[in-house]
């Protein structure tokens, strides 16, 4: 069963002048998020991505549709019940959120002191988590004391604090650099892993999904567009808008304006080799264009690896007789997929 399952969902809002058509935020999505799963959600700004957020912890109900968290549809619930069901749902945001007057252990045992439990089991589950994250020596410290990827790990921390089986993160890695952002993503990576929290990632980075996701939905106008497994969807997108998410980590067929510069710098045919994982490798394609006395050099592209399943497209620019080349491209044709460029 589903840890989270939307069934048409719809979000509207009234226009300020209260005269105009709803504003549709969210438009009939159905989705599911099974245990386990770090699901992302990515779209450009608009899209509908912290909207739908927003749901999923039921900070604000739907117009319609069902929103069930492991089982239990969360839009005909009370809001005394739905408290209950936030205790098992972890966020953490782009800007922090943290107490700035409250120290690290303080902002990390806040959930649990709202949630009533005894002093000794906060004392040893904020313990646990600042060895987790590897803030042992910041628990006096106070937020303004820490650089960005401490106030994040403080974040996941305390997201983790009343033990929830989902932790929603909304653009959690935005405000960071590089660096720090792939130091907080191999965190999150452990929650999932040793902790077995399910996860939800909003963002619009591509590279974040690539790094940390299982599966991904792509948002544009309140719509899911297109969902899967992260390598189908980044290897063969089927849709025009996550084309151009892919297109921000993956070097795929160079476009026109692309083609007419590489045709200036360099002499051949110019052709695209595209690899899945379980085509033929890049070392026999090349392998077959050598013995067929062919000269080709590697002028755009790229090979992508997504949780060990690589991916990408390579284009050449090779010479020599055109017969030799057509009939090296038709065998290389049988196992992979080559485009030539008009």
């Amino acid at each position: 069963m589903a840890l989270v399952a939307l069934r048409n969902v719809t979000k509207t809002y009234p226009t300020p002048e209260k005269t105009g058509s709803p504003v549709v935020a969210i438009d009939d999505v159905t989705l599911e998020v099974e245990p386990g799963d770090v699901y992302g959600i990515i779209g450009y700004s608009g899209a509908g991505k912290s909207t739908l957020v927003r749901l999923v912890n039921a900070l604000e109900p739907a117009t319609s549709g069902s929103i069930e968290i492991d089982g239990l549809d969360i839009t005909a619930l009370p809001e005394r019940e739905l408290r209950r069901i936030r205790l098992g749902i972890g966020m953490i945001f782009q800007q922090f959120n943290l107490f700035d007057s409250k120290t690290v252990w303080a902002n990390i045992a806040y959930p649990l002191s709202v949630a009533g439990r005894p002093k000794a089991e906060i004392a040893a589950r904020v313990g646990e988590l600042l060895d987790f994250v590897g803030l042992d020596d910041k628990a006096r410290s106070y937020p303004d004391q820490l650089s960005g990827g401490q106030k994040q790990r403080v974040g996941i921390a305390r997201a983790l604090a009343t033990s929830p089986r989902l932790l929603l993160a909304d653009e959690a890695t935005s405000a960071l650099d590089p660096e720090t952002t792939q130091e907080v993503l191999a965190l999150l990576k452990r929650v999932n892993r040793e902790f077995g929290v399910t996860i939800i990632v909003i963002t619009h980075e591509m590279d974040v999904i690539q790094s940390i996701a299982t599966k991904v939905a792509v948002m544009d106008g309140g719509r899911v567009i297109e969902h899967g497994d992260v390598f189908d969807v980044f290897s063969n997108p089927q849709n025009a808008s996550s084309e151009r998410f892919v297109a921000t980590v993956v070097k795929g067929v160079p476009s026109p304006a692309e083609l007419a510069v590489l045709r200036e710098r360099h002499e051949g045919r110019i052709v695209t080799i595209s690899f899945r994982d379980g085509d033929a490798s890049q070392a026999s394609v090349f392998l077959e264009l050598a013995n067929a006395g062919l000269e080709f050099e590697l002028v755009y592209g790229g090979i992508n690896d997504i949780r060990g399943r690589a991916f990408g497209h390579l284009t050449l620019a090779i010479r020599g007789a055109d017969v030799a080349t057509d009939a090296a491209l038709a065998r290389i044709a049988e196992r992979v997929d080559v485009t030539e460029a008009a």
